[in-house]
């Protein structure tokens, strides 16, 4: 007999609604959920993965330890307590910061990994606490902290109801979305064109999304804040701005003032664009019947991520476009965590309430920026790191300057991987500590849904059981936190697995009950964890609607237009101006940029046998003059060396990417000894972050810079 299970997918942000049939406790079928509102049935060629990913024969479910005679299996309790015991160990003997804590992407698809990890860290009392954060969207959360005043109050496009979607450096396409949580990404798209609007895309490399944008333009990278302010001078000079009760007016001349600096047709010798484009796109975009303008990884990871975040903000701000209608727009998810009042709110955020040891790197929310971790390792000294632990995470093949890190790590007195993969960054753990997979367990979107362009709920039960002896993340935290209590309170260790009356779906019944569309909130939905249960294609909680000033959390209830911080670091970006006009004449290297891809856009991903068919995707895109000027044919493998490092590819010429700039996918690197990925092994590849520099931030942020390293390229016969 089969049976259907309805859940929604977890491998990447889109929370795309899936039915799945499943005979005899084995899956046969994933299909789209067609009643889901929320993506109408859409699927990618992830989600039925989530079958494989759970039948992989290379998934671990056992505590395995590192020995002299290789990985042992071992129980529990053994593993628990002698992790516990090391761990008080090292930080009795070097201090609470000689541990460091990285928690990888998948963390946030996992709410029990979420709400127990962070109890975890924070019993941990460690100031080297690192995480995806800062090589992904900091500049997002920094940006809504400085501006809105809470790190969650991240504007989201309105991209059902906009006329006009200007994207910088985003390839939704390919990535369903990112920090914009919208299913059938591909539809809603055209619909914009449908209806009369249009979207137009700003990038280095003619993206999947950019083929079928109304317009797409080549911009250097690294040169998106020029095109930004450049923008907004339009906007003032011509005065399309619009004007908002919650920006002061002083606020409105000095961003004024700044943009002045920045005139389109200085800005076009920089970025590459010119001033009837930018004139034009300025006039467009403020004439629109609602307008976004949305930024994502390719303008947060460079130089000027931080700036180009306050520059997106501004431009919706000041054309009236922000919590508006069609333009940039805030949820409001059944689990509120903005809510002040809420029981599962959470911090607003902070900034360089301390650095990192060596070069004073700047925290944000107590999370320090993962490009100094290697150096926290290597560095001797007063807090130097000795022991780390991972959480669902690969850092070695998706943080910067990957081979320093790897020295980093084999270094360690003690490392612990919670992960069910022996990886590139887990072999060189003492432990590795697996948990269930996604279809073991309930989950509950508590990030995403704070991301999504309409507000939804969902909950996912579990598809199967885990076999006997297995644990959740969130059980592994919970056992491992109190085990650690206990080491410091002298008091021994029991030789069972300590269990917690406290789940994560108990702490998400109460947080529904409590919040915006339960029942103490007097919502006519009555929203429980009960009612989730009995709705298994999800609730739809209706479109997003305007919610200012009242969720503002800055102290004056107003925008916060132009952040003082912001102001600081324009002097930098003056200074890099000058700098790119100086060496227009060139020293023979590229700019290198990175690409994601629909069917695997995190490393671990690499070892779904599925999702690796087609073509190799690890090359170094190249345009068809700068191929011929080094004599480069198609497949040939390049060296590319920069900095930190030197890798070698196959050669993939196109004109889908700017003169002077090539492209290397995220996520490859698997030839490594010691890893046991059967699929991933098969389609090695290099790894972009060994090449990728450390050194090299967005100053003000602190977050990594992947895009716009100087390379140099060379041929094998060379």
């Amino acid at each position: 007999m089969v049976r259907q299970h309805y859940r929604s997918c977890t491998l990447c942000e889109a929370m795309c609604g899936l039915r799945l049939e499943i005979e005899d406790e084995v899956v046969v079928a994933v299909r789209g959920d067609k009643d889901d509102k929320f993506s109408r049935g859409h699927l990618c060629a992830k989600g039925p993965e989530l079958k494989n990913l759970y039948e992989d024969p290379d998934r671990l479910k056992f505590p395995l330890k590192r020995t002299e005679n290789g990985w042992e299996k071992v129980d529990w309790v053994t593993a628990l307590s002698d992790i516990a015991t090391k761990l008080v160990e090292i930080q009795n003997k070097y201090g609470n910061d000689s541990i460091a804590v990285y928690s990888g992407n998948p963390s946030v698809h996992n709410y029990g990994s979420m709400l127990f990890g962070q109890r975890f860290i924070g019993r941990l009392r460690t100031k080297n606490n690192y995480s995806a954060t800062s090589v992904d969207q900091l500049p997002h959360q920094l940006l809504s902290y400085w501006m809105f005043g809470h790190q969650l109050l991240v504007p989201i496009p309105d991209i059902d109801r906009t006329n006009f979607f200007l994207i910088l450096g985003g390839n939704p396409f390919a990535s369903n979305g990112s920090l914009m949580t919208v299913p059938d990404v591909k539809k809603r798209l055209k619909e914009i064109q449908e209806r009369g609007g249009k979207y137009v895309v700003i990038d280095p490399r003619k993206t999947e999304t950019a083929v079928h944008a109304d317009e797409h333009h080549f911009i250097l990278p690294g040169t998106d804040a020029f095109f930004l302010l450049s923008i907004i001078d339009v906007l003032f000079k011509k005065n399309l701005t619009k004007k908002n009760s919650l920006i002061k007016e002083e606020e409105l001349l000095k961003l004024k003032s700044i943009a002045a600096q920045y005139p389109a047709n200085e800005t076009e010798k920089l970025t590459g664009i010119s001033t009837e484009i930018v004139e034009r796109i300025a006039l467009e975009f403020s004439k629109a019947n609602g307008a976004v303008c949305y930024g994502r990884v390719g303008v947060s990871t460079q130089a000027f991520g931080a700036l180009c975040q306050w520059l997106i903000n501004s431009i919706n701000c000041i054309t009236g476009n922000m919590d508006s209608v069609g333009g940039a727009m805030f949820t409001l998810p059944a689990v509120d965590m903005i809510d002040p009042k809420g029981v599962m709110k959470s911090s607003p955020g902070s900034f360089h309430t301390y650095g990192s040891r060596v070069r004073d790197l700047p925290e944000f929310n107590e999370e320090l920026p993962v490009a100094a971790l290697a150096e926290e390792i290597l560095t001797p000294g007063q807090g130097q790191v000795k022991a780390l632990v991972t959480s669902a995470g690969n850092p070695l093949l998706s943080t910067p300057n990957g081979s320093q890190l790897e020295k980093a790590v084999s270094s360690l007195e003690f490392m612990v991987s919670v992960d069910f993969y022996l990886n590139e960054t887990t072999k060189h753990a003492h432990y590795i500590l697996p948990p269930s997979s996604a279809l073991e367990h309930d989950h509950y979107d508590l990030v995403f849904n704070v991301f999504a362009v309409r507000n939804t709920v969902r909950y996912n039960q579990p598809a199967f059981e885990p076999e006997a002896g297995m644990l959740h993340d969130w059980e592994i935290f919970s056992d491992l936190t109190k085990r650690i209590e206990l080491l410091k309170s002298e008091k021994p260790l029991p030789k069972d697995l300590i269990k917690t009356k406290i789940t994560p779906s108990a702490i998400i019944d109460h947080a529904l009950k409590s919040g915006p569309y339960g029942e103490k909130s007097g919502s006519s939905f009555g929203m429980s964890l009960e009612l989730l249960k009995n709705s298994p294609h999800g609730v739809d909680l209706g479109a997003l609607k305007p919610c200012f000033p009242d969720r503002l959390w800055t102290e004056d209830k107003m925008i916060t237009l132009v952040p003082k911080e912001v102001v600081s670091d324009l002097d930098r970006l003056a200074k890099y101006g000058q700098k790119l006009l100086s060496d227009k004449q060139g020293n023979g290297s590229f700019l290198l940029i990175g690409r994601r891809h629909l069917r695997n856009n995190n490393s671990w991903m690499h070892n779904l046998p599925k999702l690796m068919t087609g073509k190799d995707r690890c090359t170094l895109m190249i345009h068809p003059e700068d191929a011929i000027a080094l004599g480069i044919k198609e497949e040939e493998e390049v060296f590319v060396e920069s900095r930190v490092g030197k890798i070698g590819l196959p050669a993939e010429i196109t004109d889908e990417i700017m003169r002077g700039v090539v492209s290397i996918p995220h996520g490859f690197g698997h030839a490594k000894e010691g890893v046991s990925l059967q699929v991933a092994s098969k389609f090695a590849g290099s790894s972009i972050n060994d090449l990728t520099d450390d050194q090299v931030l967005d100053e003000l942020s602190g977050n990594a810079a992947f895009s716009g390293i100087p390379v140099f390229l060379s041929k094998k016969s060379a």
